[in-house]
């Protein structure tokens, strides 16, 4: 039992790495690392102080998806609407 326990977990982990990868590859394919950086400012805030600013805002998500993909103070991105999403949800996670 304790081995089907441990195999679950490692099941689980390695998804959720492979979401964060996916999603970093998102943002790096999508030209959002040209201006980002993880732990640095670059043109933009480093993703780390995007997450911080953001932390416990239920809007969030609504609040930066729609400041991207419009162009509102941030240039307009060309990812698709679920791309962004997605790279939204890994950048307010970190």
């Amino acid at each position: 039992m304790k081995s089907v326990v441990i195999a679950g977990f490692a099941a689980v982990s390695l998804l959720a790495a492979y979401g964060a990868s996916a999603s970093e590859q998102l943002a790096k394919s999508n030209g959002c690392m040209n201006c980002h950086a993880m732990d640095a400012k670059k043109v933009g805030s480093s993703i780390k102080d995007i997450s911080a600013k953001y932390k416990g805002k239920a809007d969030a998500q609504q609040t930066l998806t729609a400041k991207i993909s419009e162009g509102k103070g941030h240039p307009k991105t060309k990812a698709s609407g679920d791309d962004l999403k997605a790279i939204v949800s890994w950048m307010t996670s970190q």
